[in-house]
């Protein structure tokens, strides 16, 4: 008997009140950007999974290391097997590292059960109850930096959504296209990865 998924609920009334599954990072992050916007974009475009409901914020994605970046940019058009030449020229890799460790909302494992959560809120269609959600975490008293999460398209690799306030503690190294020729071997080692062919 086929059953309809139900929606993920919204954060609980007494949310600011219960206890953030809070990780510590010092790790470098990376993201794959457009060349045209700063690498450090904090986007309000109400778009992504984890950004505000009504821009009061802004949220910058970033993946714990470059496959995870990649997939995560240039894999959501799930089934499509090809990666244009173009769109990767178009597209810089950065590598952002942050001045003092961040403190960011654990959503890539125990921490969703232990909010009241589940994998839909990490990788469910519908973005309406994540901006909530996003929302809820960020007015949290604790202030965390952010949300870690199981990437979508690849959920062995980690994902974040860092708030806007913690934009003063990253510092960005532009790495360039993943279409020049100094990354080749990286291009070529994600493609594989992911069994995507370039035209």
């Amino acid at each position: 008997m086929k059953t309809t998924l139900e929606p993920h609920p919204d954060p609980p009334s007494d949310f600011a009140a219960r206890p953030l599954p809070i990780t510590i990072h010092r790790r470098c992050w990376f993201r794959i950007h457009r060349l045209a916007r700063d690498p450090l974009y904090f986007g309000r475009s109400g778009d992504n999974r984890f950004d505000a409901p009504d821009g009061e914020f802004g949220v910058l994605y970033v993946g714990k290391d470059a496959r995870c970046a990649f997939i995560e940019a240039l894999g959501h058009a799930t089934g499509v097997r090809l990666v244009e030449q173009a769109e990767l020229a178009a597209r810089g890799l950065a590598r952002i590292a942050p001045r003092r460790p961040l403190r960011l909302v654990n959503l890539a494992g125990e921490g969703l059960a232990r909010i009241g959560a589940d994998a839909r809120l990490t990788s469910g269609e519908s973005y309406e109850v994540a901006h909530r959600w996003a929302l809820a975490i960020h007015d949290h008293p604790k202030r965390p930096d952010g949300i870690a999460y199981a990437a979508r398209h690849d959920p062995s690799r980690v994902s974040a959504a860092l708030f806007e306030r913690a934009s003063a503690e990253l510092e960005v190294a532009i790495l360039g296209s993943l279409a020049d020729p100094a990354h080749a071997s990286l291009l070529g080692s994600l493609l594989d990865t992911y069994r995507f062919g370039l035209v």
